[in-house]
């Protein structure tokens, strides 16, 4: 009986040597890498020019985009508010970026010169306010490795905070990924809301 036994385990010893791997040497488990599972984050970006550079809002900062509607312009305003309009009910301050950042207009062909603009509505927490920009924004869905951070030397010095997110690279093109939040300084912000 004993006997038996001995014979049991010799034949589950057997079984177990078949059934299960030999442990991978160690050059086998260093080239042998387990899948990734991790997803390469998203984000949605609205794409416009200022001047004849690309720039960029995430699409999470803005309401709306529309056609710009008449401004009215105000009195002791930075010079670039352009003013206030009525869209959707709401009383907005509307805002040129090519002035605020000092860039240089496009320079537009002969005989092709529009005088529509559309405005991008962009919701803060304190405020509303619209950004007028040339040429109608595209959408754009773009992982986020190639967004590269922007080296802090180009950052206003004027305001504290960089509101440059990340510089994008798509098609050999640069797109500079701005955060709206952070364009206007706490004195501006008091200055167009009137608190």
């Amino acid at each position: 009986m004993a006997k038996k036994k001995n014979e049991e385990v010799a034949t589950s010893d057997n079984n177990l040597n078949v059934e299960v791997a030999p442990a991978p040497s160690e050059e086998a488990s260093k080239s042998v890498k387990a899948p990734e599972e991790v997803k390469e984050e998203n984000v949605h970006l609205i794409v416009f020019k200022l001047g004849d550079e690309f720039y960029a809002i995430k699409i999470d900062q803005v309401k709306e985009v529309t056609i710009t509607p008449s401004i009215t312009r105000m009195p002791r305003t930075p010079e670039f508010v352009q003013g206030v309009a009525n869209i959707r009910g709401d009383i907005i301050a509307i805002v040129d970026l090519e002035k605020r950042f000092n860039i240089r207009p496009a320079a537009v062909a002969e005989g092709t010169e529009s005088k529509l603009t559309y405005t991008l509505v962009i919701e803060a927490k304190e405020y509303n306010i619209g950004v007028v920009v040339r040429e109608v924004p595209q959408s754009l869905n773009l992982s986020m490795s190639k967004i590269d951070r922007a080296p802090s030397f180009l950052q206003d010095t004027n305001i504290k905070e960089n509101y440059i997110e990340g510089i994008a690279k798509v098609d050999h093109k640069l797109i500079i990924v701005l955060d709206m939040l952070r364009i206007l300084s706490a004195d501006e912000i008091k200055q167009l809301t009137g608190k």
